[in-house]
């Protein structure tokens, strides 16, 4: 059990079943299987009494990934506190060329599907998919130096930072500031709670922060923000040390389960029948700025972001270092697949076109970065070999 659970926590596995759950996913909907399942993601569920009432799919969307934005952001808060990002000197290179990585994305996709039906698609090119893309990091990069490790990790943070602040600011919608203050009260409550953990008898601490965190998401939920921002919030306000156990203990279920299970419901969606002249600009836009917008964005914004910081001694990370970390950060998937859903939520053909465009951009990416990655993890092995 302790074996499959450390499986679970490895970078390269989780990346592996993540890719798998999509695929299945996009196979089964294109077979005989998609009606029946189908159905069963559409079944709704209702909580008795408090006006929430969702489909299997949104239950998985909105419920399950929450908790694991809640585990992002305690990840985050240890990152803006004690790790990469503690400090305005270790953040502003990759800070630099995250914002490459999101504005170029953008220009690229407004130049090709910047119509009145799919301009609204913008944010979903943005984002990279922090364990995806450090699982290729793992699989591809023996050898790399630390810096570049590390320089994609902080640029993997604070592109999933922009993706939180762009699903709670873009995609709010009848905003109900009564029960937004409530969920905000109740995660100060949380938050108070968590202060006392650890304790000898911790049960009805932790019993108690799971019905107050139900109430938070319920509430965020019926605020009119998409209920993935009450994980985030939760998240923020535990404490470090608790914070850390937590998510050590949720990450084998949140890499084993709740991924694989959103990635196989986000990516079942009808290939359609149609030329590649009749695809949504939807779809172009994303496959393509995804990977190359993102190489293009990290790799100048971050070269001079390095150049401007490194002014009279050698740079620890090359051009062709941040082309590696450019593959990578095109790998964009959960949140770009949830941002697909929520950007085009009203329109299901333009949705699944948009989603099939995030599975072939990543999919670009993961091909190059693998390329890539190998290729300058080798150079840097054959370097280390001559110097010694």
């Amino acid at each position: 059990m302790s074996d499959s659970k450390n499986l679970l926590r490895s970078q390269q596995f989780p990346a592996v079943l993540l890719l798998l759950a999509a695929a299945l996913g996009l196979l089964l909907a294109n077979l005989p299987t998609y009606g029946p399942i189908d159905a069963a993601l559409g079944f709704h569920i209702a909580v008795p009494g408090v006006g929430i009432d969702l489909s299997v799919a949104h239950w998985i969307s909105d419920g399950l990934l929450a908790i694991f934005f809640f585990v992002v952001a305690m990840e985050l808060q240890y990152e803006l506190t004690r790790g990469e990002l503690n400090s305005f000197r270790k953040a502003v290179q990759p800070a630099i060329a995250a914002a490459g990585g999101v504005i170029v994305p953008i220009v690229i996709y407004l130049m090709i599907a910047g119509g009145e039906q799919t301009a609204s698609g913008w944010p979903i090119p943005t984002a990279t998919d922090i364990a995806f893309a450090l699982g290729v990091l793992a699989v591809f990069g023996k050898g790399l130096p630390a810096a570049v490790r590390v320089f994609l990790l902080a640029l993997a943070i604070l592109d999933d930072i922009i993706g939180i602040i762009f699903i709670a600011v873009l995609f709010a919608h009848d905003l109900n500031w009564l029960y937004l203050v409530i969920a905000l009260v109740g995660v100060v409550v949380f938050g108070a709670l968590a202060r006392q953990l650890p304790t000898e008898r911790s049960w009805p601490i932790v019993t108690a922060m799971i019905v107050v965190g139900a109430l938070v998401w319920g509430l965020v939920l019926l605020s009119g923000i998409h209920a993935t921002i009450a994980g985030v919030m939760l998240g923020l306000a535990m404490t470090q040390s608790p914070a850390m156990q937590t998510r050590y203990a949720l990450e084998p279920w949140v890499n084993g389960a709740i991924l694989p299970i959103f990635a196989f419901t986000a990516a079942f969606v009808v290939i359609p029948a149609v030329s590649a002249s009749e695809l949504s600009p939807a779809f172009f836009g994303i496959a393509i700025a995804l990977p190359v917008g993102k190489i293009i964005g990290i790799m100048t914004f971050g070269w001079l972001a390095i150049r401007l910081g490194s002014r009279g001694k050698k740079p620890a990370l090359t051009i062709v270092d941040l082309l590696a970390a450019g593959t990578l950060g095109g790998i964009g998937f959960t949140v770009s697949l949830l941002l697909a859903n929520l950007a085009f939520t009203d329109d299901a053909g333009i949705r699944d076109q948009a989603i099939l465009g995030v599975l072939v951009g990543s999919l670009i990416a993961v091909v190059l970065s693998g390329i890539v990655v190998s290729w300058r993890a080798a150079w840097h092995r054959r370097a280390a070999a001559v110097g010694t």
